[in-house]
């Protein structure tokens, strides 16, 4: 079964990541509320779970290095040919490890890509990000709510608290206040509020996570 939910996971980003070009690039301004961790990193940034580019395409903007990885070759393959200023990017799963050196980062992001696993390897991955940070480093993310229910929360098969089976066997996680708690307990939380998105047709409710390796 955990091998079916990987290759139902790549088949669908594979499909969603068409061709695009930059300019059909929206920049996302979530990251304006942590505009002062973002200046005083000093390291290229790792944008985990790229997809399209927003965050790359931010963080190029306010003249940053940036790594950026994804799972599905055509999402890197839009990477490479519209931001060519990449430092890197890099296609992998994050279920097999971060390719990473211990304290290679002073900066990670997150948007949207950490729900997508069981419990013990949403674990395993925050403490592979935790890894690779330098002390004093920061994790900055966004992941499903709850209450995010025109994106699927609380349909189908429920296989682990708060983690959905889909009809297509793709798992979904949904996270509360005390879920992110528990998840991130490793780092301090400096930043956690539930918010919605617009980017979407309909909108969209997650929460905004910045939390630091102490």
């Amino acid at each position: 079964m955990e091998q079916l939910y990987r290759e139902k996971s790549y088949e669908y980003w594979q499909k969603i990541h068409k061709p695009i070009d930059r300019e059909m690039v929206p920049v996302d301004d979530w990251l304006d509320l942590f505009a002062d961790r973002i200046e005083k990193s000093v390291k290229p940034v790792l944008d985990l779970g790229c997809g399209t580019g927003n965050d790359t395409l931010y963080l190029i903007e306010h003249g940053k290095q940036v790594i950026s990885c994804d799972q599905s070759e055509n999402a890197i393959d839009n990477i490479r040919k519209n931001f060519p200023e990449v430092k890197e990017a890099m296609c992998f799963n994050m279920l097999d490890g971060l390719p990473f050196e211990d304290a290679s980062f002073d900066l990670v992001i997150a948007d949207l890509s950490l729900h997508y696993f069981r419990e013990a390897d949403t674990k395993s991955i925050i403490s592979d990000i935790f890894r690779v940070l330098m002390p004093g480093g920061h994790l900055i993310l966004r992941v499903n709510s709850v209450n995010d229910v025109n994106h699927g929360a609380g349909r189908g098969k429920e296989i682990e608290h708060h983690l959905f089976e889909t009809d297509t066997k793709m798992i979904k996680r949904f996270f509360d206040e005390e879920d992110i708690r528990m998840f991130f307990k490793d780092f301090e939380t400096e930043y956690l509020h539930e918010e919605i998105m617009t980017r979407y047709r309909l909108e969209k409710r997650l929460y905004r996570v910045c939390c630091r390796k102490g």
